[in-house]
């Protein structure tokens, strides 16, 4: 540790995040290029030369709004060394499905930032005003945009949303809930990604933010939709973790005893990661490979 404090100390910070932040316009702007008509990849550099350059907020807001008509909104081109360099910018982060327009949108406003502070304050008076396609690109942005607690806060906002595409868009394919969202504001994404038909696989260290509270309320969910006698989600079971107390274990023992071999799948995969002191009784004759869906 070089001691550091104060001015001295911030200004190393900001220079460092700079840095970092500048590394991920620059793999987007690679993948852009391989993307891109030399038309079009000429608009975009000099787009993005001009807001990284200009404070005035006029200046991003043309960009943005001209990045699907100059650019397309066709899939990035991504191949297998794409997706490892995406994972070694910024862990956790799977550009799937990225179109090239939200690419575009996601680096011009990285290219903006100035500070916490009113890079928080422009993205909340973007998601206010945006249509669909703008939302979904900017909260696809959470993966690369830096911490703070005023994106936390828009996160949370997009996180709650019921349009699909909008949750999705915070939710899928990104660090940002991992690292950001407090354990309620997890739990409840977790759990309207089952309300809403959101698939669960997708979200980022699911495992790793498996917690008491949420297993209760994954669990009382479950025993709500038997209830009504409406199906469950076999991907709900993941969400436990080692959190598996007796109501959750009766749970698992009923989907053993189901005819669904995705079900007894999901249960026994459940019961292996459980720890519970009854897991491995109940576990006897259930092999705990997953059995593919579909």
């Amino acid at each position: 540790m070089d001691g550091r404090h104060g001015p001295a100390a911030s200004q190393a910070r900001s220079g460092s995040e700079r840095d970092e932040l500048w590394r991920r316009v620059r793999l987007i702007e690679r993948w852009i290029g391989q993307a891109a008509s030399a038309e079009a990849l000429a608009w975009f550099r000099q787009a993005l030369d001009s807001v990284a350059r200009d404070d005035n907020v006029g200046v991003l807001m043309r960009a943005l709004a001209l990045a699907p008509r100059r650019l397309g909104k066709a899939d990035l081109p991504l191949d297998a060394e794409d997706f490892r360099l995406a994972h070694e910018v910024r862990t956790g982060f799977d550009p799937t499905g990225m179109t090239v327009d939200q690419a575009a949108r996601v680096v011009f406003l990285l290219a903006s930032y100035r500070d916490p502070t009113t890079f928080g304050r422009t993205l909340d008076a973007l998601t206010r005003t945006a249509d669909l396609g703008e939302l979904v690109s900017y909260y696809r942005g959470l993966a690369l945009f830096p911490v703070s607690d005023d994106v936390t806060r828009r996160a949370a906002a997009g996180a709650r949303s019921s349009m699909k595409p909008v949750f999705e868009a915070v939710a899928h394919r990104s660090p940002y809930p991992r690292e950001a969202f407090d354990e309620n504001t997890w739990n409840q994404m977790v759990l309207k990604a089952l309300f809403i038909g959101s698939e669960l696989s997708p979200i980022y260290g699911l495992n790793a933010r498996a917690n008491p509270n949420l297993s209760a309320m994954l669990v009382d969910y479950a025993y709500e939709r038997w209830a009504a006698r409406r199906s469950v989600s076999v991907e709900l079971w993941r969400g436990l973790g080692t959190y598996v107390d007796d109501r959750a274990l009766a749970a698992l023992e009923r989907l053993l005893q189901s005819g669904d071999p995705h079900e007894k799948s999901a249960a026994a995969l459940a019961l292996g990661a459980s720890g519970h002191r009854r897991a491995r009784e109940l576990l006897v004759g259930h092999p705990q490979d997953p059995v593919p869906l579909g």
